[in-house]
């Protein structure tokens, strides 16, 4: 390593960050990747520890001890170089990755982590300011023709490997615009369409073809698809939402959070959007914990809600998870995001019972308070309370890909999560020629690992093709 005793000497600098009370004024990143220096000294407190579990830990297996030690050489370049070579997008997971290889980082087990996530963020940024991230057009076509189903991050990666491979490739979006759900989804605050626009002209430029609107087992036929090309690959999101099945749920103001987020992708873009769910001067409830809530929250602000509130039917997480218990593993413990920090009312172990209101319209919330025993959840009696609702965003996770339509038309098999059946070896499905991968095939997950699901099908869709692939795993 560069700087054996960095991790002695340098303490974690975390990277910068617009105040709250500035940044709720915008809908723009907020947060500012490290300056070469500071990223450098992040990088010297990688420590020589023999075994990179940070590696294991990332689901794209970033080379990250060799990226780390190069940024703290200033090469730059290289560094570039190698994160590239595990990872298609890293100005994605550089933006929105919960950094699971943080939580690997042997420095963990006793101090601050290694700040792997800033540092990836000031690598791929320096690589676009320095016009070091070219097309990689082949050098030779092979004539294979294949379609993916999907813009997310499973079928941008998959597509990209491919039209490297030299294969001819079409990605097909239902919606109008490319990027799936990190363009409808993700809020431009936490991650720029920008990011996805400057990705897809280099995929232009290597060969790889963009149809829009296109709603393939819907306006168009699955098995056009298989007809017309040598190859299929599912690669959608698990996009049917968990839904809250209490009395009053028909009450108008009571929303799924993918019907409120993706309204304001659309008019930060420019669109107009006819009735969009708007927060503004009401009292929200956020319903459920994760990012998706979490975004929500970050939303609602922005819009300039009266009050925002968020329930989590688990029990509060502790602050500090027992390192010596989890690591090198994912901990489950308190995570207070940027949205929460622009103002939020959290509680946990709450269930809500009933919403109430009149003229159709949503006013009030009744819950109560939980208990968990050995797995088990019971009411606490004479917990209920009530409190004013306008706006309540269901934001409780998906349960797999959308049924019907693409996946009735094609016939594939699916697992008992519903989710697409296909293995991460050769991510085959029950139809010959079709393949899955991302959300679609493993469920609701990370970009960081839709990215991997698609590096691996392109190079199983290029070995089934070919008969052999030199494309990465």
């Amino acid at each position: 390593m560069g700087k054996v005793t960095g991790f002695l000497e340098f303490e974690r600098l975390n990277e910068a960050a617009e105040k709250p009370q500035e940044r709720l004024k915008h809908w723009h990143e907020f947060v500012h990747h490290l300056s070469d220096e500071a990223a450098g000294i992040q990088g010297a407190r990688c420590m020589d520890c023999g075994t990179p579990f940070c590696m294991s830990g990332c689901p794209v297996n970033n080379i990250i001890p060799d990226w780390n030690d190069l940024v703290f050489k200033q090469d730059w370049q290289h560094a570039l170089d190698t994160l590239h070579s595990t990872n298609n997008f890293p100005e994605f997971t550089g933006r929105v990755c919960p950094a699971p290889c943080e939580a690997a980082c042997t420095l963990n087990i006793n101090n601050d982590p290694v700040g792997i996530k800033s540092i990836e963020h000031a690598i791929i940024d320096k690589g676009w300011e320095s016009g070091w991230v070219t097309p990689q057009p082949p050098a030779r076509k092979t004539g294979k023709r294949i379609a993916i189903i999907g813009s997310g991050p499973a079928g941008l990666a998959c597509a990209q490997q491919l039209a490297r491979a030299g294969h001819d490739v079409v990605v097909f979006e239902k919606s109008d615009r490319i990027g799936g759900l990190l363009r409808y989804g993700i809020p431009d605050f936490k991650m720029g369409k920008h990011l996805i626009d400057r990705r897809m002209e280099q995929m232009r430029a290597e060969g790889v073809e963009f149809r829009v609107s296109q709603n393939i087992g819907g306006t168009v036929p699955a098995k056009k698809l298989v007809d017309d090309f040598d190859a299929v690959v599912m690669a959608g999101g698990a996009e049917q939402p968990r839904d809250l099945p209490v009395p009053g749920r028909e009450l108008g103001g009571v929303h799924f959070a993918m019907d409120f987020l993706p309204q304001q992708n659309k008019v930060v873009a420019g669109d107009r959007v006819a009735g969009q769910i708007k927060a503004t001067g009401k009292h929200v409830v956020v319903i459920g914990g994760g990012d998706t809530g979490s975004d929500c929250v970050g939303t609602s602000n922005r819009h300039g809600a009266a009050t925002v509130t968020q329930f989590e039917l688990l029990p509060q997480p502790p602050e500090q998870e027992n390192k010596f218990m989890v690591w090198p593993y994912w901990p489950v413990k308190l995570r207070t995001s940027s949205s929460h920090e622009e103002g939020c009312q959290r509680d946990w172990a709450v269930a809500t019972k009933r919403f109430e209101g009149r003229n159709g319209k949503v006013e009030k919330l009744v819950a109560a308070r939980v208990e968990w025993k050995d797995g088990q959840m019971r009411e606490i009696p004479g917990s209920e309370f009530t409190m004013k609702a306008d706006l309540v965003l269901l934001a409780m996770g998906f349960l797999g890909p959308v049924q019907g339509g693409l996946l009735e038309q094609l016939g594939v098999a699916k697992d008992n999560r519903s989710n697409v059946r296909a293995d991460t070896d050769n991510y085959q499905t029950s139809v010959s020629k079709v393949f899955a991968a991302g959300d679609m095939r493993r469920g609701q997950s990370l970009v960081v690992w839709a990215i991997r699901e698609g590096r691996q099908c392109a190079r199983a869709v290029d070995e089934f093709l070919m008969g052999s692939t030199e494309l990465p795993r």
